[in-house]
């Protein structure tokens, strides 16, 4: 049987000075307080108290191993307080793990806003070492997790934070001695800079999208920063996320190509613990970052 639970019961049995007092405090019976009382003496091996036909007494062990109990259950109380409370507050340690080229784009600049507003959460924020598995996360300590891929786990819970535009683009060089691109096919000609975990490209929209996976691969890298400072050099074409491009987009530096057809955007989804408690400190964290996006939209291209 639960010690606890009987150790509940005998600190109650102790305070009342009877089973029967015991028991209307405790919503119970006198005969069922009384067994838990002979089953916690069972296992300590002692007797704790003396038995009356009206009252109950503590024996000198009984005395010492009351005032034992009430003071571990009154610890436990005030630590189930404590848990409670740190729960409803936005304080605390916050692990988010993303991967790389994720955090290092827009997201590392809302997580430094977050950081800075809400200085009594702790920021623990890590790029890469990503599972293929969606769960692994809260496995490795992770509050959070970002993906842009639409994930159906019953073990994680997901919310969209925002949408990411992508633009297929190359230099103005390589588009002068290479030529521009027609129609989507025409990508098959031409040096291309792919992402590792990206050899498929989709372009356009809905039914009209069409995908093509890069065969002729020039220059790849696992970091889009890298693959758009290759295209500025007039390597090949790219396709890149848009907010960090914006910048040579707009000098002039990247032209974008088939922008009749577009990049479809790509979803930034967080994933954080099941249950319908969510700690408070993330339930702020997700707020804070869906309104970060949504006042820090990206410029269109002209």
């Amino acid at each position: 049987m639960d010690r606890l639970l009987l150790m509940h019961s005998f600190v109650t049995v102790a305070q009342a000075g009877s089973f029967n007092g015991a028991a209307k405090k405790l919503g119970s019976s006198g005969s069922l307080v009384s067994r838990h009382v002979a089953e916690l003496e069972r296992q300590v091996g002692v007797r704790l108290v003396n038995r009356t036909a009206r009252s109950v007494s503590l024996t000198e062990p009984g005395l010492r191993y009351a005032e034992f109990a009430a003071r571990i259950l009154d610890e436990i109380d005030a630590q189930d307080a404590a848990l409670a409370d740190s729960h409803d507050r936005a304080e605390g340690t916050l692990s988010i793990i993303c991967p790389k080229w994720i955090g290092s784009l827009d997201l590392g600049d809302a997580i430094a806003a977050f950081s800075a507003a809400h200085p009594k959460i702790q920021v623990r924020f890590e790029l890469g070492g990503m599972s293929d598995r969606t769960y692994d996360f809260l496995d490795s300590g992770f509050d959070v997790a970002f993906h842009t891929r639409d994930l159906r786990d019953s073990s994680v819970r997901l919310k969209k934070i925002s949408s990411l535009p992508f633009v297929l683009c190359g230099s103005a060089e390589y588009i002068e001695r290479r030529g521009g691109l027609a129609h989507p096919n025409d990508i098959a000609g031409h040096d291309c800079l792919v992402h590792v975990n990206d050899p498929v490209w989709r372009i356009g929209h809905g039914h009209a999208s069409t995908l093509h996976k890069i065969r002729n691969i020039a220059f790849s890298s696992n970091s889009y920063l890298a693959l758009q400072k290759a295209a500025v050099h007039g390597r090949g074409i790219a396709l890149l996320p848009q907010r960090p491009a914006y910048d040579d987009l707009v000098s002039g530096a990247l032209k974008v190509l088939l922008p009749e057809l577009a990049v479809p955007d790509r979803p930034l989804y967080a994933i954080y613990g099941p249950g319908q408690d969510t700690p408070r400190k993330i339930s702020v964290f997700l707020d804070f970052l869906s309104e970060w996006f949504s006042q820090n939209p990206i410029p269109a291209i002209r």
